[in-house]
């Protein structure tokens, strides 16, 4: 979330942050209930401290044994007003919390502005495969080789689930377990294994509550919810906590099954798996030092190309505009790799930069080592004691991004890959994960 000072003290940015993203808040509305809010703040520890004072009197006028009814009438008074002023001021504090946390974060000033046909095609990579016939799609050539079976993922379960079968289960997991190699092995990252449930306050962390709470799925029971993607989990790995400086950057990446209700998704392409409210994907997290946070971002779409790369398939690199920003993000980077059956350009992977808007609602912090004493308010004080360093906190900056996911990955991978007799070429990077095996057929 913002800083509510930093919403009081500049109205004006994010007025035009909102009007950025096309959307409508009254944050005149917020400033006043936050003006309205420490005014009452101040008037109830004026009365606080009159009610001590109070108490003060009334001990020594018993102790001199002298009457203190009229100074006992008076504090209870106070008490009374204090009472009332801290049921005020709580329900006025929960409120613009409410408020607050539905305002989305500041655009950062490099991204374009305006809908997504706004957004900037950054760089490509490769060139879409020729045929010498007409290529078929993801749906019939799943069909034909028997390893994707989506009627009978219906009757399991319901429209928009995945069973795959046979070779189609094998490339699913062998997916799974090289990007894992590769992020651990090359890039440096610590593989995590999270839960696939997490609790309220974790969804609040890091964005999807409360403004998406439509898109996922929650338990009926209990107030936990299927991970819509392993940043929820993971990001919360240090909710509350407080890093030290020395210990950054942190790199986690994470397999999990994402689970997403996609209620907004009418009118999109829902066929195959396309758009489906199950699938797997490899995600990668980032802790970082403010000043770092957008090198940071560039290695980590770095990381998620060396996927597409090492399976050969061409992409290209899309700078999200303002009204196709993710909620949470201040920037973010679209991975985009080509189909020839659909003959499309398939979002497989998003890198955004949060800045310390997650970090904010989830109370992460690090403690910062610094020797400039342009920094130190207390610089000559901490030299007199023999002190040379000084320890001060802020909020981490936190990333993620896909690496990648995997269901328009594998709809890439079978359409571009497929041959004339209807197999399908498995990429190199991934034989070694299938015994050596060099085609579906």
């Amino acid at each position: 979330m913002l800083d509510l000072k930093f919403i009081r003290e500049n109205p004006e940015v994010v007025k035009q942050a909102l009007k950025d993203r096309n959307l409508s808040l009254d944050i005149d509305g917020v400033t006043a209930v936050d003006s309205n809010r420490r005014k009452a703040l101040a008037e109830l520890e004026a009365l606080r401290a009159k009610k001590n004072q109070a108490n003060s009197e009334i001990t020594a006028l018993l102790k001199a044994k002298k009457d203190a009814k009229q100074t006992i009438a008076s504090m209870k008074e106070t008490a009374e007003k204090i009472d009332g002023l801290e049921a005020v001021l709580k329900q006025s504090e929960e409120s613009l919390q409410k408020v607050v946390l539905s305002i989305p974060n500041i655009p950062h000033p490099s991204i374009p502005r305006g809908d997504p046909s706004h957004n900037k095609i950054v760089r490509t990579w490769g060139e879409p495969p020729k045929f010498g016939f007409k290529p078929l799609g993801h749906i019939e050539l799943g069909h034909k080789l028997d390893i994707i079976d989506l009627a009978r993922a219906t009757k399991i379960t319901g429209p928009n689930f995945i069973l795959f079968k046979g070779w189609g289960a094998k490339l699913e997991r062998a997916l799974i377990n090289f990007m894992l190699d590769l992020h651990t092995k090359k890039h440096g990252y610590t593989e995590i294994f999270p839960p696939f449930l997490v609790n309220r306050t974790s969804m609040i962390g890091t964005g999807q509550l409360p403004k998406m709470e439509e898109d996922m799925y929650r338990l009926k029971d209990d107030d936990l919810y299927l991970i819509p993607t392993a940043e929820v989990p993971v990001t919360n790995i240090f909710r509350d906590e407080t890093l030290d400086e020395k210990d950054l950057p942190i790199y986690y990446t994470a397999y999990t099954a994402c689970f997403r209700w996609e209620a907004g998704s009418y009118g999109k392409d829902t066929r195959g798996l396309n758009r489906v409210h199950q699938f797997d994907k490899i995600e990668m997290v980032k802790f970082v030092r403010p000043e770092d946070s957008y090198d940071e971002l560039e290695k980590l779409v770095g990381n998620a190309e060396d996927v597409l790369q090492a399976l050969g398939l061409p992409y290209r690199v899309l700078m999200l505009s303002t009204q196709d920003l993710s909620f949470s993000a201040s920037k973010c980077y679209d991975l985009e790799a080509y189909a020839a059956g659909a003959d499309k350009w398939l979002e497989v992977s998003s890198c955004s930069n949060f800045e310390a808007f997650q970090a904010r609602r989830a109370n992460i912090k690090f403690k910062r080592t610094t020797n400039d004493p342009s920094t130190r308010s207390d610089f000559a004080h901490h030299k007199s004691l023999g002190v040379n360093e000084r320890r001060t906190t802020d909020y981490v900056h936190t990333l993620n991004g896909s690496g990648v996911a995997l269901a328009r990955t594998v709809i890439a991978i079978l359409e571009n890959y497929q041959q004339s007799d209807g197999t399908i070429m498995i990429p190199h990077a991934l034989r070694p994960y299938l015994d050596g095996v060099d085609k579906i057929s």
